[in-house]
């Protein structure tokens, strides 16, 4: 494959994806998220990193939020909402979290392809990127890119997509604005 094919296949995947998704989970995810006093993200690997960035941006969008493992994580409590990133929704760390931190009453998103995982008692809300994972399922959108790489894509923008509703919801128009709160000791 060189490198126009690689960019298409990309961006064609990327595309059938993301309008696979359905708007109304996104969109309660966003409402979910501007409701809570904190938010927590988790996932492992390539996944966490996902996380970690829409963390970030909810951040920058004033929303208190904190990535599970994080040196300055305070506890987590029921007026709180904990987002998961698991394609599989059967990695041992991500399901070992949820059940634990289901005890302390937060709501529950998890973000991934299998809409019948070990989670699925947990969650409050399943946003489904119906895409390749390591389950194989038969109703997965199949992928020509590496391992899960088009479920981490998909993952991502999913995150911005929804951070620009957040941004739609609290009615912050200045989206420039946002410099401010972005590190300033590059």
């Amino acid at each position: 494959m060189n490198c126009k094919e690689a960019k298409n296949t990309v961006i064609s995947e990327l595309s059938t994806v993301l309008n696979a998704v359905r708007e109304e989970e996104i969109d309660k995810m966003a409402e979910m998220i501007c409701g809570a006093e904190k938010v927590f993200v988790v996932g492992v690997g390539r996944v966490l990193l996902m996380m970690q960035a829409f963390e970030k941006r909810l951040n920058h969008l004033g929303i208190d939020s904190y990535y599970v493992g994080e040196i300055n994580e305070p506890a987590i409590t029921e007026n709180d909402v904990l987002i998961v990133g698991s394609g599989s929704g059967e990695s041992i760390v991500p399901v070992a979290l949820v059940k634990k931190a289901a005890k302390f009453g937060p709501k529950i998103i998890h973000i991934g392809s299998n809409a019948q995982s070990s989670m699925t008692p947990y969650e409050d809300l399943f946003v489904r990127i119906p895409c390749s994972t390591k389950l194989n399922l038969p109703d997965e959108i199949k992928s020509n890119q590496i391992m899960s790489s088009l479920f981490e894509q998909s993952l991502l923008l999913i995150a911005d997509i929804t951070a620009l509703r957040i941004a739609d919801m609290k009615n912050i128009t200045d989206l420039h604005a946002l410099w401010r709160k972005h590190a300033n000791l590059e």
